[in-house]
């Protein structure tokens, strides 16, 4: 879970251990622990480190430290403790989508964000008690990379039939009155559920904006009992040491891997008939089509987390899975480098590559535990050309410079990122063949 002062800490711990050991309890006093000023130092040390723009009253980090983070937290808790706060409406920023369109994000003013990181650090532990082992997005000590292994794991074990579900317009139709009511069962405090709606209402009348800090909480415990019945499923028609259904969810991005044994053919009928009807009790719809059933005993593939999957033979004759970054993955960053090239096109190379450098870094440090050797090779590539072009485009020259510049001198000397070495999962690793 989120790493905070020890008192806190202990008592993210003690909430933990309280909410594992009793799935029907209700916790009670918890406004108390959100309105302290060491939970809203926390909540602000987040929001801090990851960043951001200024919300809609224009109000920095800068700003706030300029006048003095203690007084500003002092305010914020008195304003909690008093009743008289209240959220202000989220920025609305249109995020472009590799398909062409566009994702709203809703971004809270830095003041909104504490209380919410606040409200966070206090409701996690009882919610992270209950999540399902197959749920991996937005999660303390969880990962993609995990998600990929436990999909290699399955598809190496015979459950070579996938469901590749997407939900429609997810976040945005998430019901505020079933997302309180499922937040009730744990939380006995009507303070908290007071904030808690007045979170949700500024942001609308429906959905969890996505660049709000409570969101990806509240989206994961929104799809708990649909988690719940697939591990009911899997547990179910296990088949001794070898399952017959697995699944694995990464906030709204959600697979169901079935065996390709003839035994389980009613599975593929039964399992998306469920899913169905428990997402129909949430009020959140499939998009019929991007939502896709696959062999991957035919040569199909899907994709999943940036992933591209496929089952192929390794050179010993065995199956294995490849899973390589997407296209669309490769295009967007190619893209996002590009318009740095052109910002930067008649200044020193070295204030490009300070923001390119963070990008091709966090991009590969992503897929490097892919079949990713192909899509590097063409990245590095890729940057090299790019760079060598700007070099003598500074000197007023035509050309790429392949004989001025060798390849290393660009790496090591330039400093342009190199470190594109691939990883294996130790996960995947150890497992054996069906």
């Amino acid at each position: 879970m989120t790493k905070a002062s020890i008192d806190l800490q202990e008592l993210r711990r003690r909430i933990y251990l309280k909410a594992k050991a009793e799935p029907a309890w209700r916790f009670w006093g918890l406004f108390v622990h959100v309105c302290k000023l060491e939970t809203l130092r926390e909540a602000y040390k987040m929001a801090k480190r990851n960043g951001g723009a200024p919300g809609i009253d224009g109000v920095s980090f800068a700003d706030i430290e300029l006048a003095g983070v203690e007084a500003f937290l002092s305010e914020l808790r008195d304003e909690l403790v008093t009743g008289r706060y209240r959220p202000l409406p989220n920025r609305r920023k249109e995020i472009p989508k590799g398909d062409g369109k566009v994702r709203i994000l809703g971004i809270p003013t830095i003041r909104d964000r504490v209380v919410q990181g606040a409200l966070k650090l206090i409701l996690e532990p009882i919610f992270e008690a209950d999540f399902q082992g197959g749920s991996y997005g937005y999660r303390p000590k969880r990962t993609a990379h995990q998600a990929v292994a436990r999909v290699k794991k399955a598809v190496v074990l015979g459950l070579t039939r996938v469901i590749d579900l997407d939900l429609k317009t997810y976040f945005d139709t998430v019901s505020h009155s079933i997302a309180l009511r499922k937040v009730a069962l744990r939380v006995n405090d009507d303070a908290v559920m007071r904030l808690l709606k007045l979170i949700l209402k500024a942001g609308g009348n429906k959905g969890v904006p996505q660049g709000g800090v409570i969101s990806p909480l509240l989206s994961n415990l929104y799809l708990t009992d649909v988690d719940r019945m697939l591990e009911r499923a899997a547990a179910v028609t296990r088949r001794g040491q070898y399952p017959n259904v697995e699944y694995v969810r990464f906030a709204d991005d959600l697979v169901v891997l079935i065996c390709d044994h003839p035994a389980c053919d009613w599975l593929m009928e039964a399992i998306p008939r469920r899913l169905r009807e428990e997402l129909e009790k949430l009020e959140v719809q499939i998009n019929e089509e991007k939502t896709r059933t696959v062999d991957l005993t035919k040569g199909e593939t899907f994709s999943f987390v940036g992933f591209d999957f496929r089952r192929m033979k390794s050179r010993r004759g065995k199956w294995r899975v490849r899973a390589a970054p997407r296209g669309k993955a490769r295009a967007h960053l190619i893209s996002q480098l590009r318009e740095l090239f052109r910002r930067y096109q008649s200044q020193p190379i070295s204030g490009l590559l300070a923001q390119a450098n963070p990008i091709l870094r966090g991009w590969v440090n992503y897929f490097r535990v892919g079949d990713s050797a192909d899509c590097f090779s063409y990245v590095r590539y890729w940057m090299e050309r790019k760079v060598r072009r700007h070099l003598t485009r500074a000197r007023g020259r035509q050309g790429f410079g392949w004989k001025r510049w060798k390849s290393t001198w660009i790496h090591e000397t330039l400093g342009v990122f190199s470190d594109y070495r691939l990883v294996r999962l130790p996960e995947y690793n150890s497992v054996s063949s069906r």
